[in-house]
């Protein structure tokens, strides 16, 4: 259990230093902006490329993954079935379907298979499958529905490419998949810069909860419950009938599947909102009561499964 709550105490101090730099008002009013903009624009760019430049593509294609897309995809369908019948419109319906199934797979996910499953390696799909895919199509989804979804059909083919994170995503997933080893003097600029891409993402998010309501009782707290309840329940719920029933997995591997799945929203999910600046509250109180729940959750999983 040291893993799940050591992880979880890192996140909430960076996550109160923000909201009394927001309550003191110390960074002034565009302060929370400003470290949105870094987060998105400079800092995540450089975090995903430098990680998934060093990554083991091969990890993509395995059963694990399997299973955490199959279930990934589930919640976040179940998400935008209901957005669609309630004409949720499709910002809010994108950003509800990542708070059910975009898992805290860094900051958390890391410490967590560290000290619960035994090895860190082990949330390495989930990452890559996260920034390689869901990211660049979730994005782009954001950037068609923005007022710029009018263009032409040949500027909206390469709206990837102009968005800063899918950017990173892929370069790094390109030098990785080519085998090529950049040279010191390139990657550890890029290194540092994505260094403060977390702590930025953190503070930014532990401002935003400075004068907002409680979670749960806002304008969205519909969507806000219903993605909470897909992450923190649905989503291990289907992971463990997929793993057990269809890939027939069992013992430490079910075990770590599962925990992968349980993990909460990941803060980086307001990042995209507050840059898009659709469902902010929605991605805000989603991604903080998933983490609350997910303490439980994950406990639990660890106890009966472990």
């Amino acid at each position: 259990m040291t893993g799940v709550l050591s992880g979880f105490a890192v996140i909430a101090v960076v996550i109160a230093v923000g909201y009394l730099l927001g309550r003191r008002g110390t960074l002034g009013e565009q302060g929370r902006e400003v470290l949105t903009r870094l987060a998105f624009a400079v800092a995540g760019p450089a975090l995903l490329f430098t990680t998934l430049a060093r990554a083991d593509l091969s990890v993509l294609f395995s059963s694990r993954l399997l299973v955490t897309a199959l279930s990934t995809m589930a919640v976040a369908g179940m998400f935008v079935a209901v957005g669609v019948l309630r004409h949720w419109g499709v910002g809010r319906t994108t950003i509800g379907a990542l708070c059910s199934g975009y898992v805290n797979s860094g900051n958390l996910g890391i410490p967590i298979a560290a000290y619960v499953l035994g090895d860190a390696s082990l949330v390495a799909p989930v990452l890559l499958f996260q920034v390689v895919l869901v990211t660049p199509v979730a994005l782009t989804v954001l950037d068609l529905s923005g007022p710029g979804g009018k263009d032409s059909v040949g500027r909206r083919l390469l709206t990837p490419l102009r968005n800063p994170i899918a950017v990173g995503s892929l370069s790094g997933a390109v030098v990785a998949a080519a085998g090529w080893q950049l040279p010191g003097p390139l990657m550890n600029p890029l290194n540092l810069i994505g260094g403060m891409s977390v702590p930025a993402a953190l503070l930014s998010f532990g401002m935003s909860l400075h004068g907002n309501p409680a979670p749960g009782r806002g304008q969205d707290s519909r969507l806000v419950l219903l993605s909470v309840a897909l992450k923190s329940l649905g989503q291990p719920l289907v992971a463990w009938a997929l793993a057990r029933g269809v890939f027939g997995l069992h013992g430490a591997t079910l075990l770590d599947v599962v925990v992968t799945a349980a993990l909460p929203g990941a803060q980086n999910l307001f990042t995209y909102a507050s840059r898009y600046r659709v469902a902010e509250s929605l991605a805000r109180e989603s991604v903080l009561l998933s983490t609350v729940v997910s303490v439980p959750v994950l406990v639990g999983v660890a106890a009966v499964l472990g």
